[in-house]
């Protein structure tokens, strides 16, 4: 038995409504599991903007700081996408909080169940066992750069930067991961062109001795785009730069059938945060049909990797599957043949998977 703190951070759109349903998937393993779990809130992004104008208010980020594990929602305004001059924006929130935690890697898994091969637009033969788990850089690249603009206005400039050591951290992570696995690595730059990538590949050649029984590859990132979509079980472990990691895996939720089914994990040297990769959504905020299967399954990392509870996390991906086989879909993995009583919404599908926990 643990007791463990655990903030709530739904931030905007529909990530108020995805980690109410993720809390409730932890209050359920807490109960079948003899944990205790302590809860509390913070604010973060545009909701943040609203009620003090920072999109992370250093009350926010002291919670972050004192809690064991953070479930996270997403940030993001539909008024600050069309008002590119805005000088204070959500995402500075996301930024910030990755970079004062310390929060260097991003874990993405893409698995795909079975139950989703037809939910995604690829071929069926091609999808079927794809299982990738990608670690994206997180705290370096033109995210972090220097970047501003000249020539009154009409010259604008992002910095990619990237030091050796930032380099080597990540890409240890994703080695040691490797070894839990299928023992192969593939690393994606665009060493051709860009001298970050230049350095990227050095530094991971030389890792890369240091792990004789993992098979590692290195790809260019355009070739990588390709072969995601035309042979996604070739890769087993990708580790990639902030950019490309970026892009990379919103492409891979097509091999999982949708955005709404893929959790993610951000960790580094303090507490790790846990999220679905969907987004705000405000196109659909209020609607209760938001898929919240992604914070479920973040919550099940969260259990995993934060807590070492194995057993726990399973018994959520394994919900999960269950409801997935029984037909209840919402609304973004369902097809023509879903019959309308097997579509749900947010809370209903969050009901189900906690009758099978």
């Amino acid at each position: 038995m643990a007791t463990k703190h655990i903030l709530i951070v739904p931030g905007d759109g529909i990530g108020q409504e995805v980690t109410a349903v993720g809390k409730k998937v932890l209050d359920k393993i807490a109960v079948k599991f003899g944990h205790t779990f302590t809860y509390d809130e913070a604010l973060i992004g545009h909701v943040a903007i609203e009620a003090t104008g920072n999109p992370l208010p250093d009350e926010s980020l002291e919670k972050m700081r004192k809690s064991d594990a953070v479930l996270f929602g997403a940030v993001g305004h539909p008024k600050y996408d069309n008002d590119p001059s805005a000088k204070v924006r959500p995402e500075q929130g996301l930024l910030k909080m990755r970079k004062e935690l310390g929060l260097y890697a991003n874990l993405r898994p893409i698995k795909l169940f079975d139950e989703l091969l037809e939910a995604s637009s690829i071929k069926p033969e091609i999808l079927k066992g794809a299982d990738i788990l990608f670690f994206r850089e997180l705290t370096g690249d033109i995210y972090f750069g220097e970047k501003g603009r000249k020539n009154n206005g009409d010259t604008a400039y992002d910095i990619a930067e990237y030091s050796r050591y930032e380099v080597e951290r990540i890409a240890r992570k994703a080695f040691d991961a490797a070894r839990t696995r299928r023992k192969k690595l593939c690393s994606v730059d665009k060493a051709n062109v860009i001298e970050t990538s230049r350095l990227w590949r050095e530094v991971v050649q030389k890792v890369a001795l240091e792990y004789p029984d993992v098979e590692v590859e290195h790809q260019f990132v355009d070739a990588t785009a390709m072969l995601l979509i035309k042979d996604p079980r070739r890769f087993d472990v990708v580790v990639t730069a902030n950019l490309f990691g970026d892009i990379l895996t919103d492409e891979a939720s097509q091999i999982a059938g949708s955005m709404g089914m893929l959790a993610s994990a951000s960790i580094g040297d303090g507490t790790g945060v846990y999220e679905p990769i969907h987004g705000s959504a405000h196109d659909i905020t209020g609607m209760g049909v938001a898929n919240p299967l992604a914070s479920i399954l973040s919550a099940a990392l969260l259990l995993d990797i934060s807590f070492n509870m194995k057993a726990e996390s399973e018994t959520v991906i394994k919900a999960v599957e269950n409801v997935l086989k029984e037909g209840f879909r919402t609304r973004d993995i369902a097809n023509a043949q879903t019959p309308a009583d097997k579509i749900l919404g947010t809370a209903a599908m969050g009901e189900e998977v906690l009758k099978f926990i």
